[in-house]
Parts: C-alpha cells; structure tokens; sequence
C-alpha cells in the first residue's frame, strides 16, 4: 500500500534530488578544466539517470546539463 512505502519514496527521491544539486554545484565552483570535466561526466550522469526514472522532467534535465556545459566551456580556453 501506499501509506508503506510513502516514507521510504520521499527519503529516496530527497537524497537523490540532494545528490544533484551537489554535482550540479560542485561542476559550477570548480575553476580547473580538468577537474571540472570530470565533475561534469559525474553531474551529466547523476541527471541522465534521474530524468530516466522520472525524477527529473526531460526538459529539466536538459536546462541543467545546459547550465554545466556553458560553465565548462567557459573554462576552456
């Protein structure tokens, strides 16, 4: 039933919606292209795999990855 699994589903979908926002900011702080493209292969991934399980809405996760790879490429010179 439902009244089961509530707490367990808002814990879940709360620590993964934290994990992005901690990809997403590592990938914007981060001043080394280097290490940011490593940050960013992680981020991309994070948000990928929770726009596929229908935590993220595809357009979301799209203005996101966005958002990463203008802060990426403006790293490189």
């Amino acid at each position: 039933p439902r009244s089961t699994l509530f707490p367990y589903t808002t814990l879940f979908r709360s620590a993964k919606r934290s994990d992005l926002k901690t990809a997403i900011k590592r990938v914007l702080q981060s001043t080394d292209a280097g290490e940011a493209q490593s940050l960013y292969t992680k981020a991309v991934s994070t948000i990928d795999k929770m726009a596929s399980k229908g935590l993220l809405k595809k357009n979301t996760a799209a203005r996101r990855k966005s958002q990463i790879t203008r802060h990426l490429n403006s790293l490189s010179p």
